[in-house]
């Protein structure tokens, strides 16, 4: 009897010991809101904490819309007629006479279609030679035609048409419906109408981003800018390389959220509310609605703005807190945007503590009442 009072005693202490190292250690998804507030700057830490208002909301934003840089915006449209090395011409040369230069019996006009423009910018002319095309307009190449011709025929009759070869082209990659090099011709000089030549993006166009790289030199806007500001619908020139993608830009939610994980944006001008309701919202078994944290790495600039501050010069460390318990929470929380990068991270209420707390207590109590059955031998 005493061994086996010796035993159900060492069972209890044992037990005891574990809730003891169970309580201090129980399981949860992160810091806990005193936690998080303790890392702060007046705390001895390294991150400012900045409560979330509705004067923060508006210190905070910026606007997501990119645009193209001058150099791209300010390229006039390229002249359809203009003349490039590779492009092709339609040439139709009339004769005023029954026998002409280049005429067939019996007719008086010879076609000479898709003269190809050499590396040099020049193209041969039968009876006319070698014909400057390049730089020129077809105007003016039909002149220089006409010119050379009128030494040997008279009174000659020329129609020249440009025909858009590989010397004025442009690449579309990409998230794009038919990928491929096309040529710059009349409809088709601009962004725009170069994006629906190639059928169109297979992406969101709300969250397409486009990049042109001209000359060593790539600048980005935003789709939906590009139909709806006519100046970032630039001009095209030869050899731009278009790319088109999905916004690249994302965001991590953590903790007690609907999902925790890394987020692609879906709007260009993204709130925390919104970015709460893309994981599905706060997790209303676990979450504290008074203790959800945008960490980042904020700029100088707004970090002395939303600090007070004058002489902060680097990215520094700042968790903003949103409390939608209070009146303008949501409000606020509707108004604060979010950026790439950003860290959202919910805390867990305090009474889950509890919860977990009493759900290892029930755990303990059941088990010694096992132990006190195989003592008494049940």
């Amino acid at each position: 009897m005493k061994t086996l009072s010796k035993r159900l005693t060492s069972a209890v202490v044992l037990l005891a010991v574990s809730f003891g190292a169970a309580s201090c250690s129980l399981p949860r998804s992160g810091p806990n809101k005193k936690e998080i507030l303790s890392g702060s700057v007046e705390q001895g830490g390294e991150s400012f904490v900045v409560p979330v208002t509705a004067l923060v909301a508006r210190q905070t934003a910026q606007s997501a819309s990119q645009g193209f840089d001058a150099s791209f915006r300010n390229a006039g449209v390229m002249g359809s007629d203009d003349v490039r090395p590779g492009d092709k011409l339609g040439l139709v040369i009339w004769e005023n006479v029954d026998q002409g230069l280049l005429a067939a019996e019996g007719t008086n006009a010879t076609l000479l279609d898709e003269v190809q423009v050499d590396g040099g910018g020049f193209i041969f002319v039968p009876y006319a030679g070698r014909i400057k095309a390049a730089g020129n307009s077809t105007e003016e190449v039909r002149r220089l035609i006409v010119e050379k011709l009128s030494e040997q025929t008279p009174d000659p009759q020329v129609t020249v048409t440009r025909v858009a070869g590989d010397g004025a082209t442009v690449s579309v990659t990409g998230d794009i419906s038919a990928q491929g090099v096309y040529p710059i011709e009349r409809p088709t000089r601009t962004l725009s109408s170069m994006i629906a030549r190639a059928g169109g993006v297979s992406v969101n166009p709300q969250v397409a981003q486009v990049t042109v790289t001209r000359g060593g030199k790539s600048s980005v806007a935003r789709l939906i800018d590009v139909y709806e500001n006519p100046e970032m619908d630039i001009a095209l020139r030869p050899n731009d390389v278009i790319l088109v993608e999905a916004d690249p830009r994302s965001f991590t939610a953590l903790g007690a959220t609907g999902a925790q994980t890394r987020v692609k944006f879906e709007s260009a001008n993204l709130t925390a509310i919104e970015a709460l309701a893309q994981v599905g919202g706060l997790n209303s078994n676990l979450a504290d609605p008074t203790g959800v944290f945008v960490l980042r790495d904020e700029a100088p600039q707004i970090a002395n703005t939303v600090l007070g501050r004058t002489d902060i010069e680097t990215p520094q460390r700042v968790v903003y807190v949103l409390n939608l318990k209070e009146p303008d929470g949501l409000f606020n929380a509707r108004d604060f945007q979010i950026r790439d990068g950003d860290m959202i991270y919910v805390t867990e209420a305090p009474y889950v503590r509890w919860q977990k707390t009493l759900a290892v207590l029930t755990g303990t109590a059941t088990s010694a009442n096992s132990l006190n059955q195989i003592a008494q031998g049940n």
